[in-house]
């Protein structure tokens, strides 16, 4: 029976995604040490999460009148630590959910990405989960020895190949290569360990690989592009992917579409699950969860939101006026995350939004479109998406920290498991058994990416 799948939305950071959720009353003040982080994994697994994974951006969000204080006066993200560090210590303290890390194409090499996560793999037990970036903006650019970020076409290129490398590194020991036969002095099999040798466009790396594989094969892919660029590459290389849609119908329509780009990538379309960001605010009623939606709804202010939209959309909205609206030539300068941009403009019905429309349909820095319930209320919403098939399960975000997801736990995840859309045990040790996904054999890929390139699906 189809079950769904259940994602955290984590930051290594003073909030979550929410840049005000800082200052809700409930929320833990010590955001920046190991035992916040332990008690967050703790709390997911006895939910039976599949996976928490940490968003994560090389900058803070300075684009805003090209200046940080702002950032740091109303601590809009303005702490983050490294991503996979902060992994470790939740791994330490949890034994089946799944692990997942931030890491950008755009600043780092191959072969330094493909290390980190395999050994991320094999110290959780196969646990592990990379979420592939691009990198969106200038101050990112600026903090890595850039003038400025990539063109967006250009940033997926480069990641196609960068991948490319990943996995070959990834797929440079077979499986049983290791032996370790200390009577006979064979550590491993010479002809089970190869070298990669790749001179690309982009990218030199020659190997040999210096980490095996886990009991997982490889870590799981996560990505979350959904510009048309986005999607070609999502459909090649994700296995859960994150998205955000404005209702059910387009999601309907995307999430069928989507399915179709991942088969005419030579993939089959249940080997990807595709995972709708969600916000929800769960109480024992509806009564009691609208009074804590009331307290959250007060917490945004406005500089959360156009600090977040600079950020993204890699353009300083300092610049305009609140009922000014975009130019035909700024509109296409946008270089960040594109999707934000397309969504403002369907939902608002005008290509030249102004700045409050921006604020108004982008949701970004407030809690956008909350499921607020008791768990009939929350489930009812949930079940449907999911039944209707306009996503395979959920990226559940939080309004406050550790208050939202010890809610959820508490009274929605039960009420799935009542209805059978959820379930109530781990299925074994490693993400991918936990996902329902398959141990990819050694190069499964490489015949899949052939294809692509020569439009065979």
């Amino acid at each position: 029976m189809r079950q769904m799948t259940l994602v955290a939305f984590l930051q290594a950071q003073n909030c979550t995604n929410l840049p005000s959720s800082w200052r809700h009353p409930q929320s833990r003040t010590d955001t920046w040490s190991a035992d916040y982080y332990r008690h967050i994994g703790r709390v997911l697994e006895e939910g039976k999460f599949h996976l928490g994974f940490f968003d994560d951006r090389l900058s803070m969000p300075d684009i805003y009148g090209h200046d940080h204080a702002h950032t740091v006066r109303y601590g809009i993200r303005c702490v983050k630590m490294d991503a996979v560090t902060v992994l470790t210590v939740m791994g330490m303290a949890t034994e089946r959910l799944g692990l997942g890390a931030t890491y950008s194409t755009s600043y780092y090499e191959p072969f330094h990405v493909a290390r980190l996560f395999a050994t991320l793999d094999l110290m959780t037990d196969g646990r592990a989960a990379w979420n592939v970036v691009t990198s969106l903006n200038d101050g990112e650019a600026q903090n890595m020895g850039c003038e400025q970020v990539i063109e967006h076409d250009l940033r997926y290129d480069r990641a196609d190949e960068f991948m490319e490398v990943v996995f070959g590194h990834w797929d440079s020991w077979e499986d049983d290569a290791i032996v370790q036969d200390q009577a006979n002095g064979l550590f491993a099999h010479p002809d089970k360990v190869h070298r990669l040798d790749h001179r690309g466009r982009f990218f030199r790396s020659r190997g040999p690989f210096t980490v095996p594989r886990s009991p997982q094969g490889r870590p799981v892919i996560i990505q979350a592009g959904q510009s048309g660029r986005g999607k070609r590459f999502g459909g090649q290389w994700g296995e859960l992917i994150f998205v955000v849609y404005p209702n059910i119908a387009a999601a309907k329509r995307d999430y069928a579409g989507f399915k179709a780009e991942v088969a005419g990538c030579g993939r089959d379309p249940e080997d990807v699950k595709i995972t709708h960001l969600i916000n929800t605010v769960a109480a024992t009623s509806k009564m009691e969860a609208e009074d804590k939606w009331a307290l959250i709804s007060k917490l945004p202010l406005e500089i959360d939101a156009l600090s977040l939209l600079s950020e993204a959309l890699n353009f300083d909205f300092s610049t305009k006026g609140m009922d000014e609206a975009f130019t035909d030539e700024e509109m296409a300068a946008i270089s960040g995350l594109q999707a934000i941009r397309d969504r403002v403009v369907r939902a608002s019905g005008n290509k030249n939004p102004t700045v409050r429309e921006f604020i108004h349909y982008s949701g970004r820095g407030r809690v956008h479109d909350p499921i607020v319930g008791g768990p009939k209320e929350v489930c009812d919403q949930l079940e449907q998406w999911f039944v209707e098939r306009a996503c395979d399960g959920f990226v559940v975000s939080a309004t406050h920290v550790p208050g939202a997801y010890e809610d959820f736990v508490q009274f929605v995840v039960p009420e799935l498991q009542r209805r059978g859309l959820f379930r109530t045990a781990y299925a074994g040790k490693t993400l991918r058994e936990n996902l329902g996904l398959q141990v990819p054999p050694v190069a499964a890929w490489r015949g899949m990416h052939a294809q692509s390139r020569h439009g065979v699906g």
